[in-house]
Formats: C-alpha cells, sequence, structure tokens
C-alpha cells in the first residue's frame, strides 16, 4: 500500500520579472536599467516637444559673483574680530581663495548672460522651432546656464548623475526635464544627441574629458552633432591645450582645427550661435 502524501498549501503566484526590484537592480537586471536610461528620458523629452538643444560644458566649481562676495564679506567680518593668530591666518587664506573665485565668478555670469540671450531668442520662434538649453544639472556652469533659460522665462533640461560629490540638481532645472543617470556613457548619450550646439567653458578633467570625446567622434565622422562647437575664453583653452601644436606634429590634421571656434563674450557667442541655429536647425535633425 501506498503511503499518503500530504497535499501541499496553495501558493501565492510568483512575482513578475519587471516588478521584482531585487531582480532589476542584480547583475542580471543591469541591461534593463540602461534600456531604461534611454527610453524613459527619450519618452519625457517627447512629451515636452524637444527637439533640438545647445549644451553647456564647464566646471562645476564656478560661482556667482554675488554668493562669492557674500562668502568675502563673511570672511572679512570674522577677521575683524578674531583674537586667535592661527585662525587669522586660515580666514586669510580663505579670503585668498575667494579672490580668484572672484575672477573666475565672470564665467558663471557669462555663461548665464548667453543662456538668458538664447533662451529670450529662442521664445520668440515658433514652438515646434524652439531650442532648449540642456546641461548635466548640477553646479557650476551648469547652474548658470539654467539659470539664465529660467531667468528668461523658459525651460531647460537638467542630466544629472549620481556621484558622491558636486553633483545635486540645481534648483533652475524644469521640474519636468530634471533626470538623474547611474550610467555615464547613457547620459553623455542624451547630451549629444538632441544637441545643435556645443559650447565650453573653462572647465577641469570632467569638462575637458566631455570635449575631447565629442572632437573625436566628430573627427572620426561617427557623429554629425553637434553641429557646431565653441570654446569660450581663447585663453583659457588655449593655455590648457595646444591645439597648433597637435596640428603642427601631425596627430591631428589642421582641417580638424575647424571643428571648433573660440569666442570670447557672451555677445560674440550669442551672434555666431544665433547665426548657426537660423541657417542650420530649422526642422532639421542631426
Amino acid at each position: 500500500m501506498k503511503k499518503s502524501i500530504k497535499k501541499p498549501e496553495p501558493i501565492k503566484s510568483a512575482m513578475k520579472a519587471y516588478n521584482n526590484r531585487e531582480f532589476l537592480h542584480s547583475k542580471d537586471g543591469r541591461i534593463i536599467r540602461m534600456i531604461s536610461e534611454y527610453l524613459y528620458p527619450e519618452q519625457r523629452l517627447k512629451r515636452a516637444g524637444i527637439k533640438r538643444t545647445v549644451i553647456f560644458f564647464g566646471s562645476a566649481r564656478f560661482k556667482a559673483r554675488e554668493d562669492v562676495l557674500n562668502e568675502t564679506n563673511e570672511q572679512k567680518e570674522l577677521l575683524k574680530t578674531e583674537k586667535s593668530a592661527a585662525k587669522k591666518n586660515e580666514i586669510k587664506k580663505a579670503i585668498k581663495e575667494l579672490e580668484l573665485k572672484l575672477k573666475l565668478s565672470k564665467y558663471y555670469e557669462d555663461a548665464r548672460k548667453l543662456s538668458y540671450m538664447l533662451t529670450d531668442w529662442s521664445n520668440g520662434l515658433e514652438k515646434k522651432e524652439r531650442i532648449h538649453i540642456s546641461t548635466g544639472g548640477g553646479p557650476g556652469i551648469m547652474e548658470a546656464a539654467n539659470r539664465g533659460a529660467y531667468e528668461a522665462g523658459g525651460k531647460s533640461i537638467g542630466l544629472n548623475i549620481s556621484l558622491p560629490f558636486e553633483q545635486v540638481p540645481n534648483p533652475y532645472i524644469a521640474p519636468d526635464l530634471n533626470f538623474e543617470f547611474h550610467y555615464f556613457f547613457m547620459r553623455k548619450f542624451w547630451l549629444v544627441y538632441l544637441a545643435q550646439i556645443m559650447i565650453v567653458f573653462p572647465g577641469g578633467f570632467g569638462t575637458v574629458d566631455e570635449l575631447m570625446e565629442i572632437l573625436t567622434l566628430r573627427q572620426t565622422g561617427k557623429m554629425h552633432s553637434p553641429k557646431r562647437i565653441f570654446l569660450y575664453s581663447s585663453k583659457w583653452w588655449k593655455n590648457v591645450i595646444n591645439f597648433d601644436f597637435l596640428a603642427e606634429m601631425g596627430v591631428i590634421n589642421k582641417e580638424d582645427l575647424h571643428l571648433f571656434k573660440f569666442v570670447n563674450t557672451p555677445e560674440q557667442a550669442f551672434k555666431l550661435i544665433k547665426e548657426e541655429l537660423s541657417e542650420n536647425h530649422l526642422e532639421k535633425r542631426f
């Protein structure tokens, strides 16, 4: 006689894979996360009717002139009342550093002004022809560009990335155009994909990385956008990179020097960008 086997208790339906958070955040779910960082921004940008952008790159460490002046005044007030010689030296050092930041705040203010001018001009175009300012979404030059667009009454894009420092969304991004990325390569894709113009302000490793990557893609014909690349402040960039020397040594072609153009004021940059967009961007997508 067969031994009786107890009937098992009913079990719940298994969780669907796309609702399984543990799986989605596992190594095996990585490809789904990557695809999500492509599809989600695409959906939201389409809904917002955004077809073309001007991207701003530059240091995350530059500050608004007003903020630097306020910090300087605070330090000077502390210096007046401080008794400790050691702490006085610390305050003097901080003031010295703020003097440099004040000089560099020029780039923040110039980016803010240029973004304002571009957005104000774009607001006068038909809705389907408008361009939008796009940035990496953080502080410094990114904040300045988003801020200029905000002050001109426009909506701008912020493409943030999760980092241990520096990268916090600035308050001037349009809330419905604020994105947070995990993967650098997908963030870079969305920075460039809709870009008609790229303007690169002074910056550090990250700024140079973005510039060189896009110059390489344009040089090799892997991309045809952004159509024009502007380097803001010829003095800065010629000190950082000797492009002429690279051409002289034959590691780039002389024709590659035409991939970018130097600009030195918001007015000059606005004039050239406006001319370029007016001639080439209407109902075109690179």
